[in-house]
């Protein structure tokens, strides 16, 4: 009895430290992912003051700041690799696909930006949330990433959320930009959101089986490349009429150092859970920017904008409390996990790094717990081992009093025994 609650203690404990990790796990993605939203709560700022109040509508410029750092801080460190981590392995075998991811990220910036010229801001904000459907759809096709129904209907909540602070935007007589071709803007937020749908697969899986540094590093150089050429095609004429000030460039460093954290840090984040619930606590820049520019903008305040923000919350932690795992049935899910050098959890086969890093923890608590009991166990085991020392003491004192008698019971049987210890002694030789 006293055995059988002591290991029904010892599982309650594993099953606190494993829900304590898990709790820990879903606060730190949810901090991770509203940093982020903060990131891009500063862009929206800095771009909307650039272009009302000085006039600068140069978003390859802008886009061109962020791909030069990139290239400057991790493409040398991929020249300082040795083996198929260097630089020239790298383009030697996958140069074509980091062009083409370069060239998606890039014109997935622009797009949306060129897209507040021909619709209004109501339009950009719904179409926007067009990324998560095609991000899903994308994992489950690419990344053999298998949703549950809980994960269906969290992101029905966000989507709600959303719904929520565009009433308010209307309510609020918010419904900013221009009407010149709706049809066209439209189109170019959905294809925005479709190639940033694309790149974040992509980086998805980059940095889940190859390298954060890689991803980096590749999507700075090409990323450098083609914002410059498609800057001196495209913007030329903007450029050069710019009336150049420190405000001016105060307000393009903070684009741009903006830009380059959000990049920096949004690997971690999607190793950390996935690249669809990074977006979903995206969906909350937004509403940031939203109260930010409440003081800055002086925009009108309304109480839906707070029931969007606790609404799209709700939804992300309710996608992210559940994990998502990999079809362990599919068998390119299986070779790409197995390939996977950067990363233990691809090993594992999950696609959800949370789940995984608690598996890990789980069984670890388990170790613990029965190194514990060894412990506190010890104590019995030593107090059986000298019973048995002692047990083995009275065997000798009882052998010894046997071999007396058989000493004085007379020449014949010790001649007897002699011939079964030859015998004996022979058989052993055998």
């Amino acid at each position: 009895e006293m055995c059988r609650f002591h290991h029904r203690v010892c599982y309650r404990r594993y099953r606190q430290c494993v829900a304590l990790l898990s709790l820990r796990q879903l606060a730190k993605t949810l901090a991770m992912g509203q940093g982020l939203a903060g990131l891009i709560c500063g862009t929206a700022i800095t771009s909307q003051y650039l272009a009302t109040s000085f006039h600068v509508n140069t978003p390859m410029l802008q886009s061109f700041f962020n791909y030069a750092l990139l290239c400057v801080t991790y493409t040398p460190m991929l020249l300082c690799r040795t083996g198929n981590g260097n630089i020239l392995q790298i383009l030697k075998r996958r140069w074509w696909k980091y062009l083409l991811l370069g060239l998606v990220d890039v014109e997935a910036n622009y797009a949306v930006v060129k897209a507040y010229q021909y619709t209004t801001l109501t339009s950009i904000q719904l179409l926007d949330c067009f990324v998560v459907p095609v991000l899903m759809f994308l994992s489950w096709w690419f990344l053999k990433t298998r949703y549950r129904p809980v994960h269906y209907i969290a992101i029905c909540i966000c989507l709600l959320g959303v719904g929520a602070m565009v009433g308010a935007d209307l309510l609020a007589g918010r419904d900013q930009g221009s009407t010149s071709n709706i049809l066209l803007g439209d189109g170019l937020v959905l294809l925005s959101a479709s190639l940033y749908a694309v790149s974040n697969v992509c980086q998805e899986y980059t940095v889940k089986n190859l390298s954060r540094v890689e991803f980096l590093g590749m999507v700075g150089l090409f990323g450098t490349i083609i914002s410059t050429i498609q800057m001196v095609i495209l913007e030329r004429h903007e450029v050069a009429t710019i009336q150049w000030s420190w405000q001016i460039g105060l307000l393009l460093s903070a684009y741009a150092l903006c830009m380059y954290t959000l990049y920096s840090c949004m690997p971690i984040v999607v190793k950390l859970s996935s690249a669809t619930s990074v977006n979903l606590s995206l969906l909350t820049a937004d509403l940031f920017s939203l109260f930010c520019g409440i003081f800055l903008f002086q925009y009108n305040f309304s109480g839906l904008y707070l029931v969007s923000l606790v609404v799209v919350l709700i939804g992300f932690i309710a996608f992210n409390a559940v994990p998502t795992p990999a079809d362990r049935s599919d068998p390119a899910a299986s070779s790409s996990s197995s390939s996977s050098s950067s990363s233990s959890i691809c090993e594992e086969g999950y696609d959800n790094p949370a789940a995984a890093h608690i598996d890990v923890t789980e069984r670890e608590v388990a170790v613990s717990i029965i190194a514990e009991e060894e412990q506190q166990g010890g104590g019995g085991r030593e107090e059986e081992e000298e019973e048995r020392q002692g047990g083995g003491g009275r065997e000798k004192e009882e052998e010894r009093t046997k071999a007396k008698k058989r000493r004085a019971s007379g020449p014949s049987q010790n001649l007897q025994r002699g011939n079964d210890d030859e015998d004996v002694g022979r058989s052993t030789k055998m």
